[in-house]
């Protein structure tokens, strides 16, 4: 009998062979930036330093710490109210202050332009009221981090409102039992409890504001995403683009390695079993109204009135007689290239997951933690490296659907694998081990008892691909097709033209179809 029930020594080869495969594909991209790199290192390094490396790195970095604390003060405090509090129509306040997650930085980006620059629609508001002729402009680091914060918070509210309904309220029990407040055991034992979620969400604010391509190039911030892009587009020799593609790995690796430093060594579990038991609700009392004045300018400022300038552009398009213009086929590429990202992206993840659960070891924590290198790097540096791949070896497969499909799954195969694994985490080995024993094989008990009880979780990470796919800008224009638009690739054209009321509808529609699996995940959250 205990043999009947012992955990196999070694994967079943349906399992090892394509999670290795997947890690390899996973690792092309920067090794191959890494080989053109080398190939002509000294001329590549000394055109770095031509082109002001540390100046760039110094811009990039402080934008990214600017965008990653701005993101925390705005979340920690709304996923705290939206969970712990009485504040009234919590759910509500939940799933809007979640929903800037779905506008892409380039649309938040022109948005700001429209509303907030020098000739912009405040300053025309002020000229009529004030005689106001001119604002300061907008455009550098301060349009940049404003737009990038109000778009990046909510990386960090998910991570923390998980962390919230996952903290035992007994410990917090236990300090307001020994005389402390509520702000008092906020500080002294939730926020310490919170700690690696606060940590993973700003690394996830962090990452996004290192791979921004739209925002900073529309606000004219020059960062090292931009500077590349620009490398590329301009240079007959891509080597250059590739050595600055490294130097942007390596500081986004170098910010995952800070993650985990952050987080520590520390416990953040109880080592009791615990006991489910509702969550306390913490009276705001006279902070009510402050707490919803909170609320309500943050949802205004990052959801409201970006969809509302947005809406005001399309009618003054429509009213001005510009024709509205739906091109049904660019809403038809980007729902299919990001059903058939999500899709193959679940597909890939699963071996992965099934290698890091049922088969703990040296080699499947490798495997594993390969993943996140697509996610940790910049969708321009991934990109960049499949070109320079796709142009010298597989020149058949570069610039088809197939090649940008696969650079989607290289990007989000982490938030798929981590699903995944999640919900593969919470079925019972013993279940999987019975079908063996009564002579199933390894496919017949993945398909009938091990994939029926994970697919919740893998719908989800479905859902999340999706989400992030059909925002993805740098490697949609990279890779995609001649003449294959997406509503990414079409709202970025015309705003980089100015043509401010061409762009409004499809992203709207961007936004409004990438509001469908953040709305899955949320539902999936509150039950």
């Amino acid at each position: 009998m205990a043999r009947l029930f012992a955990r196999p020594p070694w994967p079943p080869a349906i399992v090892w062979v394509p999670a290795l495969a997947v890690a390899a594909a996973v690792l092309l991209p920067p090794v191959y930036l890494f080989v053109r790199a080398a190939s002509d290192g000294s001329s590549a390094a000394d055109a770095l330093f031509r082109l002001r490396i540390l100046e760039i790195l110094g811009r990039t970095l402080v934008l990214v710490i600017a965008v990653s604390v701005g993101s925390v003060i705005l979340a920690v405090p709304l996923a705290w109210l939206t969970v712990r509090t009485d504040l009234p129509f919590r759910k509500f306040w939940a799933v809007l202050t979640a929903l800037p997650l779905v506008i892409p930085s380039y649309v938040g980006g022109f948005i700001v332009v429209l509303v907030l620059g020098p000739r912009g629609m405040l300053q025309g508001l002020l000229e009529n009221l004030f005689g106001v002729d001119r604002l300061p402009d907008i455009n550098g680091f301060a349009g940049a981090m404003l737009t990038l914060t109000l778009l990046s918070y909510p990386y960090v509210l998910l991570t923390v409102r998980a962390g919230l309904l996952r903290l035992d309220p007994a410990l917090e029990e236990s300090s307001r039992g020994l005389g402390h407040n509520a702000w008092s055991t906020f500080f002294r034992v939730i926020l310490r409890q919170l700690r690696p979620a606060i940590a993973g969400g700003a690394l996830l604010a962090a990452l996004y504001t290192l791979s921004d391509f739209g925002a900073v190039s529309l606000l004219r911030y020059e960062t090292f995403t931009s500077a590349i892009f620009v490398q590329y587009g301009s240079a007959l020799d891509r080597t250059l683009g590739a050595a600055m593609s490294l130097v942007l790995v390596a500081l986004a690796l170098s910010l995952v390695a800070g993650e985990a430093f952050t987080r520590g060594g520390a416990r953040y579990y109880t080592t009791g079993t615990g006991v489910s038991r509702p969550i306390s609700e913490v009276k705001l009392g006279r902070w009510l109204w402050p707490s919803l004045a909170f609320c309500g300018i943050v949802v205004s400022a990052a959801l409201l009135l970006p969809m509302s300038i947005l809406g005001y552009w399309v009618y003054r398009g429509v009213a001005a007689g510009e024709p509205l213009l739906f091109q049904w086929n660019t809403v038809r590429n980007s729902l299919t290239v990001s059903g058939l990202a999500a899709g193959a992206t679940v597909a890939v993840a699963l071996p992965v997951a099934v290698m890091s659960v049922r088969y703990l070891g040296l080699f499947s924590t490798v495997l594993e933690r390969v993943t996140y290198i697509g996610f940790a790097l910049p969708g321009i540096s991934i990109a960049l490296g499949l070109v320079f791949f796709g142009v010298n070896y597989a020149p058949p497969i570069y610039q088809t659907t197939g090649m940008l499909i696969f650079a989607y799954v290289v990007l989000f195969l982490s938030p798929a694998v981590g699903a995944a694994r999640t919900s593969l985490l919470q079925v019972s080995p013993r279940m999987e081990e019975a079908a063996r024993g009564l002579g199933s094989t390894p496919l017949r008990v993945f398909t009938s008892v091990t994939l029926p009880l994970v697919l919740p979780g893998i719908l989800s990470g479905a859902a999340l691909v999706f989400l992030l796919t059909m925002k993805e800008l740098p490697a949609t224009l990279i890779l995609s097709p001649i003449g294959f638009t997406t509503l990414a690739t079409s709202i970025w054209a015309a705003a980089s033209e100015a043509f401010f009321a061409r762009a409004a509808a499809p992203a709207l529609l961007l936004i409004l179809a990438s509001s469908v699996p953040l709305g899955f995940l949320m539902l999936r959250e509150r039950r």
